[in-house]
């Protein structure tokens, strides 16, 4: 199968009320794992790019990787721009290759945001690419990118109406989720996501999924959240594994940096691999 468009992706996930794991990759390493452990769950695959991402690793580099890397993949995959205030950054990705965006002009008043999104998903088409959008900003700041100050949520009637004039592929409310590590578990508002859904057939994406509990999970899934960010738990995971293993590699004296590498995809295909379980994608493959 290979790559594919996101909204081919997430039109299937929220037919069939399953999730489809949405990582953020690091660097070359993380994104052939994150693969890895999409075909060994059968599971579709959303592979998200933070603007720190394309600016540390530069966005032809960056896609060139995807490319190659993605040229035996046997699962649906597809390469989407996480949480992108920068318009021409979103031009340089989708004149590229990029699959879909998402363009956050959360911080904007809403008629601006609406304005500039309209102009977005018209420049998305023209690439045969997709958009997600937002009007709330997520509490939390995410590789640079945020506010730690809780945002006010709009009327259901707003999100709607967003919703419709701008055409988005993919919605990402602010349901009480947040980005980074949560101190307690979250409260979030499981119906907001039913509202939303039941009067308008859009995909819902959950933002701030590391730390989320399992049943959580699947009861917001379950109401049509069709896409599901995970990039904390998987820097967390980075990091620690990689601490892991190169403190054995010093205790042992054994200075071998494949090895270290090796265990860190390792730990990185299981975890894609668990959340594909989770949230329901294992086996869904096409």
């Amino acid at each position: 199968m290979g790559v594919v468009s996101l909204k081919e992706i997430v039109d299937r996930a929220f037919g069939e009320r399953y999730g489809v794991p949405a990582i953020n990759i690091l660097n070359d390493l993380t994104l052939q794992s994150v693969l890895a452990g999409a075909m060994e769950a059968r599971s579709p695959l959303i592979v998200q790019t933070s603007v720190k991402t394309v600016k540390s690793i530069g966005a032809p580099v960056l896609f060139a990787m995807w490319k190659s890397m993605t040229e035996h993949v046997d699962v649906p995959v597809t390469l989407h721009l996480d949480h992108c205030p920068d318009r021409a950054i979103i031009t340089q990705c989708l004149d590229l290759g990029w699959n879909s965006v998402l363009f956050d002009a959360s911080q904007l008043p809403v008629e601006e945001n609406l304005r500039q999104t309209i102009e977005v998903v018209a420049e998305a088409r023209a690439h045969g690419a997709h958009v997600e959008g937002e009007i709330e900003a997520i509490t939390g700041v995410e590789d640079g990118h945020g506010s730690d100050e809780v945002g006010a949520r709009q009327t259901l009637e707003v999100s709607l109406d967003f919703i419709r004039r701008t055409g988005v592929d993919v919605f990402a409310p602010s349901i009480g989720n947040a980005h980074g590590v949560y101190a307690s578990e979250p409260v979030l508002d499981f119906d907001r996501v039913t509202a939303l859904v039941g009067a308008e057939t859009v995909p819902i994406a959950l933002h701030g999924g590391s730390g989320m509990t399992d049943d959580q999970f699947r009861d917001l899934i379950s109401r049509g959240c069709a896409k599901v960010n995970i990039s904390t738990a998987l820097k967390m995971l980075y990091l620690q594994s990689s601490l892991s293993h190169t403190q054995k590699s010093a205790a042992a004296g054994k200075w071998d940096p494949p090895t270290v590498f090796a265990a860190v995809s390792s730990d990185v295909r299981a975890m894609t691999t668990a959340l594909a379980e989770t949230f329901g994608s294992a086996g869904k493959a096409w």
